[in-house]
């Protein structure tokens, strides 16, 4: 089956700026999908410790076995150490472990608290499973950014 929208390129004599646009992407993604990680993790990590964040109920009702404000505290603090770990790229192996640690953590009110995360287990989402779905995506763009720890500087833009 032929791509529609290759046709349509094609017909209006637009591969090259087709072809300029998806090299644009090609050279910078990498490097702004690290920039947004960095930027989320940084924003979300540093409204914990202020008593900001629209997760801390979810938090506190997860970890019941250690002092929630301590933990409140130690998880804002790791979160924006990620954020700042994937700004620069010399800590950025740090920074992707750090992540992979913490995700599991996140997953935690699924198995613990299914009442809060599903209106209709296992496909309706609440507010709240919703939230914690999404670390999916952070986790496949933690994948893409980390596939790219190997990679020289000459091989890469640095921020």
């Amino acid at each position: 089956m032929t791509d529609p929208i290759a046709v349509l390129l094609k017909r209006f004599n637009l591969e090259d700026l087709d072809a300029q646009i998806a090299g644009w992407m090609r050279q910078h993604g990498v490097r702004i999908l690290r920039i947004a990680l960095g930027i989320i993790f940084i924003w979300f990590g540093a409204l914990k410790p202020l008593g900001l964040s629209p997760a801390e109920d979810l938090v506190r009702n997860t970890i019941y076995f250690v002092d929630e404000d301590f933990f409140l505290i130690v998880l804002g603090v790791w979160e924006v150490l990620i954020g700042v770990g994937l700004l620069f790229r010399p800590m950025l192996r740090l920074a992707i472990a750090l992540l992979f640690l913490q995700m599991p953590g996140t997953m935690l009110p699924l198995v613990l608290m299914p009442e809060v995360c599903f209106t209709a287990f296992p496909y309706g989402l609440t507010m709240e499973g919703q939230y914690i779905i999404k670390n999916l995506v952070l986790i496949a763009a933690a994948l893409v950014v980390g596939g790219t720890v190997r990679e020289r500087s000459s091989e890469l833009v640095r921020l």
